[in-house]
């Protein structure tokens, strides 16, 4: 590594060409991932007809998909350390890319979702390991730029894996645009091996202070993608006070920290439900809105960037809890405008909904770091694992709510996950964030 690029133990500073490097690499290796794992999310209907089953049985491709994730969030991070975050990231991409591709041409629903499970699991690498391998390489006053572009590119992934699968349905059908997702991230994932600073074989140095000031820098600004963000603490070793498992365990007896987790579990397993099962009332009477047209739907996503880094500054100055509970009432009033046969208040309301889940979202996902005095890494991995299991859960249970009664009946259930988000919010915030 050049002088210019690194100082003598090897950090990336600002500025320089390896860190560009870096940058480039996390944003196609986000792009990549959360393309990806939600490349079926707009296709549902269209997979439901080929297969001949029902919503809440096609809503499984996503929810196998983010509860292999959930799962597989810790043993990658072990995997991280022991052999190399890019080794295990690069293999995760290749292996994610492949299942998802090869799924694509699955002839029944159980093969296809064996392979969304193995896609999950691989993809668990990137959303594991990539905030804490910046932490790691990157010098803390780049940091925060660094993340941010990770942060982003996930939420843009996130956009580009149902806006992609909604253009090509109605001309290609469905199989092929999930596999064109997969094209897309083999691009990505082969940017990020040739690119990535030290190539395959680069490492992680295991600066538990690096790490450290990249959670203080970023702060709630990633919020948009809170989700992902979580897990850069994953790859992290714990502060003090034993080894991982130890720390977990004093996390678990911690109820706020618990109850931040059932927070985050309930509010992505309506977030997620909604977005399933709008995409059915949206080519139904009296919409009938094409594929292609309701890929544009997802764009509603882009409120959270906005609501989320608002609420972080909101929080400052009026607290967490408050934020927290506002932000929920505002989910709840964007639910309620989605129930009239109307588009445009559809339409409006799901752009509240969203901006309020972010924000929301945004604020728990903070929290959990702010009360772990010691081991906010392994806190912020029990949120990411709650996180991803309500997206797993939720998104299919809820099915069942849509299959028996229609959006009403769906509406009613989300608008329950919201409530109990805001039952379960702590009643006590940490007097003093530890440094």
């Amino acid at each position: 590594m050049s002088p210019e690029a690194s100082t003598s133990e090897g950090v990336l500073l600002p500025g320089s060409p390896a860190l560009r490097r870096l940058q480039t690499a996390v944003v196609a290796a986000g792009l990549a991932a959360f393309a990806m794992l939600y490349s079926t999310q707009a296709s549902l209907p269209q997979i439901a007809d080929t297969f001949g089953v029902d919503a809440t049985l096609s809503s499984l491709t996503v929810s196998v998909t983010t509860g292999a994730l959930a799962i597989s969030v810790l043993p990658m991070s072990a995997l991280a350390d022991r052999f190399g975050p890019t080794r295990v990231m690069i293999v995760g991409l290749v292996t994610g890319c492949l299942c998802v591709g090869l799924g694509a041409a699955a002839p029944n629903l159980p093969l296809f979702l064996v392979s969304r499970g193995a896609a999950g699991l691989s993809l668990a690498s990137v959303v594991a390991v990539a905030m804490g391998h910046i932490g790691d390489r990157v010098h803390p006053r780049a940091a925060a730029p660094a993340v941010g572009m990770y942060v982003s590119a996930t939420s843009l992934g996130g956009l580009l894996g149902r806006l992609v699968p909604a253009a090509l349905d109605s001309q290609a059908g469905w199989r092929v645009a999930v596999a064109a997702v997969a094209g897309v991230g083999a691009v990505c994932t082969a940017i990020f091996a040739v690119t990535v600073p030290g190539g395959v074989r680069a490492r992680g140095r295991g600066s538990r202070r690096r790490s450290a000031d990249v959670g203080k820098s970023v702060g709630a600004g990633a919020g948009a993608a809170a989700g992902a963000g979580a897990a850069a603490g994953a790859a992290d070793q714990p502060d003090r006070g034993g080894g991982a498992g130890v720390v977990i365990r004093r996390h678990l007896r911690d109820r706020g920290i618990l109850r931040l987790c059932g927070v985050g579990m309930v509010l992505m397993g309506g977030f997620v439900a909604t977005y399933n099962y709008l995409t059915y009332r949206l080519t139904e009477a009296p919409f009938r809105l094409s594929s292609a047209t309701i890929g544009l739907v997802f764009c509603a996503y882009l409120a959270g960037t906005v609501t989320s880094t608002a609420a972080g500054r909101l929080t400052v100055r009026l607290g967490r809890r408050p934020v927290l509970l506002g932000a929920i009432a505002i989910a709840l009033a964007g639910l309620a405008l989605t129930v009239p046969d109307n588009l445009g208040c559809v339409l409006a309301g799901l752009v509240i909904y969203t901006a309020g889940f972010f924000a929301a979202h945004s604020v728990a996902s903070g929290w959990v770091g702010a009360r772990a005095v010691t081991g906010r890494a392994e806190a912020s991995a029990l949120y990411l694992l709650g996180y991803y299991l309500g997206s797993s859960v939720g998104g299919t249970l809820i099915g069942l709510a849509w299959t028996a009664a229609g959006w009403p009946a769906t509406v009613c259930c989300v608008a329950a996950t919201q409530l109990a988000a805001a039952v379960l919010a702590p009643r006590s915030e940490p007097s003093l964030v530890p440094s």
